[in-house]
């Protein structure tokens, strides 16, 4: 009894889906078909397939027929929740494939926890197809990780199954020639592997570079204008709204110009309670369709286009005979809501909730990091000067982005203490992994606290313990208790804990439910704007700062770095 008995009508087919329009996203066809299946693949699609007394038929009372909808590039890590809690939270929206390099997990627990955290997903209703990362960490110059990942280790990922490319290539990695990098980039070549790039703020100049590297796609667009470049140098594009890069109303223009062909979306980085408040993928399509986007061409943008352009039409992306059976049940195309959902033949969801949690895999035992207990006196940036200039990172209105804000300083007694009425607060790097005990101390504009200090492990690119504060102990006692933890994030006020949410997998993810997790993170930025901090999301924010291919400056365990040179810069000027 095989996949093709069924096909060929020579068996009768495990399930049937039936009473149905299907959503041809190959041709952009809407007709009534009814689907067959074996075990987890689509066998048939079409009228009067073959049933038997067995046969389990699922009615869709006149519902479409749609493909489910895949993530085309997605940190499950940023929304802190382990691979069963995220595919728990966005699996009754309709998303049953995401596309991920699950970097910091493998900076954390290098390829082992890579492969447990995918083997974890296939006893969830939400495939997993993983990018190996181009090289770990992605921060230039190399912060310190757990487990970096250079060409050695492309070779044992690219026979994975699950690897479908090279993930998250840094355009400066290509554009200066980092070895490992285009060590990572040949292996590719030889072996058919897609190559993902990661390419904000792009010119003309820079992205044909990257075109010519064989850069596939990109989901690193500023403005529409970008994206068209690199549509027309040959790059695939993803548009991406997340929890704090809201891009979609602004790269939508570009399928208005030159069609959806080519185009696909992502979510990046979520938050538990955004999606349970309006959906994952389905709210792109929603959104898209309220952009003038028809309907059909919607879904194809969040299904076949993403499959294509990753090389996994083949099992994804469409209703059609040998792809996985993931189907939801949509009344409406123009309201788009999946009723049910079907993955790997099984339904998992009914009405915006699973019909079981998934239980989650047993853990280890939780550990403190190895990092010394700290003192006020361990985070003093120190000088011989009666005052000083310092370079602070400022904060812009645009997403993420640092900008130089120079900012003159008093010294007591040699220390140079943060000025809440200057706006400089104080920012550390904590190394976690017990490799160096790197502390470097320099200072951040627009976080806007007035007492406490904030602190997280869950920090991309290389989860090291990052902390901004207006008070040096404050500081001290944040990092000390996300290191006695073993993860998580905490906020202190005045010598206290006043919040704390525990990230026990890896130092960077929970099995907390998504609802519980809202809970938390509400919590916890609450208290931030309590505080006087009036970005939209603090705590994201806040670990978004050790990124480095974010322009112009960023913070990571080797000190204060200039993103543009690519190099450590003095805080002192």
């Amino acid at each position: 009894m095989t996949l093709l008995d069924v096909a060929y009508g020579r068996r009768p087919a495990d399930t049937i889906i039936t009473n149905g329009t299907l959503v041809n996203v190959l041709t952009g066809e809407l007709y009534p078909a009814e689907i067959a299946i074996f075990e987890d693949r689509i066998a048939a699609v079409g009228p009067g397939l073959r049933r038997g007394p067995d046969t389990r038929i699922i009615d869709a009372q006149g519902g479409y027929l749609v493909p489910g909808l895949i993530d085309g590039h997605l940190h499950i890590e940023c929304s802190k929740l382990s691979v069963t809690s995220f595919a728990d939270l966005v699996v009754p929206f309709g998303t049953t494939s995401v596309v991920s390099g699950l970097d910091q997990i493998l900076v954390a627990e290098g390829l082992d926890g890579v492969r447990r955290s995918l083997d974890e997903s296939k006893k969830t209703g939400m495939r997993i197809w993983w990018g190996a990362p181009a090289k770990a960490p992605y921060t230039v110059p190399e912060s310190t990780v757990g487990h970096p990942f250079g060409p050695a280790e492309h070779w044992i990922a690219h026979e994975w199954p699950e690897c479908v490319g090279i993930w998250e290539t840094v355009q400066e990695m290509v554009e200066h020639g980092d070895p490992a990098v285009l060590e990572a980039l040949e292996l590719a070549r030889e072996r058919r592997l897609p190559v993902f790039g990661c390419a904000p703020l792009s010119d003309a100049r820079r992205i044909a570079g990257l075109a010519a590297a064989g850069i596939r796609l990109d989901h690193e667009s500023y403005s529409h204008e970008e994206m068209l470049e690199k549509l027309r140098q040959g790059i695939y594009a993803i548009i991406r709204e997340s929890s704090v890069a809201h891009f979609l109303e602004e790269n939508i223009q570009v399928v208005a110009k030159v069609g959806a062909r080519r185009v696909a979306f992502c979510t990046d980085d979520v938050h538990a309670a955004d999606v349970l408040a309006g959906g994952h993928l389905d709210k792109m399509v929603r959104m898209a369709i309220k952009a003038g986007v028809d309907p059909v061409t919607a879904i194809q943008m969040a299904t076949v286009n993403c499959a294509e352009m990753y090389r996994i039409d083949d099992l994804v992306g469409s209703l059609s005979p040998g792809r996985f059976a993931d189907v939801l049940i949509v009344d409406s195309l123009e309201d788009f809501r999946p009723r049910e959902v079907i993955a790997a033949g099984k339904p998992v969801a009914r009405a915006g909730a699973m019909i079981e949690r998934t239980p989650a895999p047993a853990r280890g035992e939780v550990t403190p990091f190895p990092v010394k207990p700290l003192t006020a006196d361990d985070l003093a940036l120190r000088s011989d000067q009666d005052e000083v200039t310092v370079l602070t990172l400022g904060f812009t209105e645009q997403v993420f982005v640092r900008k130089r804000r120079d900012v003159t300083l008093p010294v007591v007694d040699g220390v140079v203490e943060p000025s809440i009425e200057q706006d400089a607060l104080l920012v550390t790097v904590a190394e976690r992994y017990g490799k160096n005990g790197n502390l470097p101390i320099a200072l951040v504009s627009g976080m806007g606290l007035t007492r406490g200090a904030i602190a997280t492990s869950a920090a991309p690119d290389d989860n090291n313990v990052i902390c901004v504060g207006a008070s040096r102990a404050d500081m001290a006692l944040a990092i000390n208790e996300v290191s006695r933890m073993g993860g998580g994030q905490v906020i202190v006020v005045d010598g206290e804990v006043r919040e704390s949410l525990a990230l026990p997998v890896a130092g960077i993810v929970s099995d907390l439910p998504a609802a519980e997790m809202a809970v938390a993170e509400q919590r916890l930025d609450d208290l931030a704007r309590e505080l006087g901090c009036a970005l939209p999301s603090p705590l994201m924010y806040l670990f978004f700062l050790s990124i480095t291919a974010i322009p112009d400056y960023a913070v990571t365990d080797l000190g204060l770095v200039d993103c543009v040179n690519l190099e450590v810069v003095e805080v002192i000027q």
